[in-house]
């Protein structure tokens, strides 16, 4: 719940109860399969390959509070 919060609530306007639905869904997916962990030796819980070669690619995450970094 504080992750929620801290990394998250704290830092949006929510406009109504379908729009705080709608951030919290993208928050849950963005907090299952893309945020690392300290836990996990910065990992994510679904374990990655590592990108050595490519252009770096940027994605925007809960609009562009939190982005996905990966090598295309």
């Amino acid at each position: 719940m504080g992750s929620i919060r801290r990394e998250c609530l704290d830092h949006i306007v929510v406009f109504g109860e379908a729009h705080l639905r709608r951030i919290l869904a993208a928050y849950a997916v963005y907090y299952k399969e893309l945020r690392t962990h300290l836990f996990l030796d910065k990992d994510l819980p679904g374990h990655r390959l590592v990108q050595r070669f490519g252009h770096l690619s940027v994605r925007p995450v809960l609009g562009g509070l939190h982005h996905e970094y990966c090598r295309m």
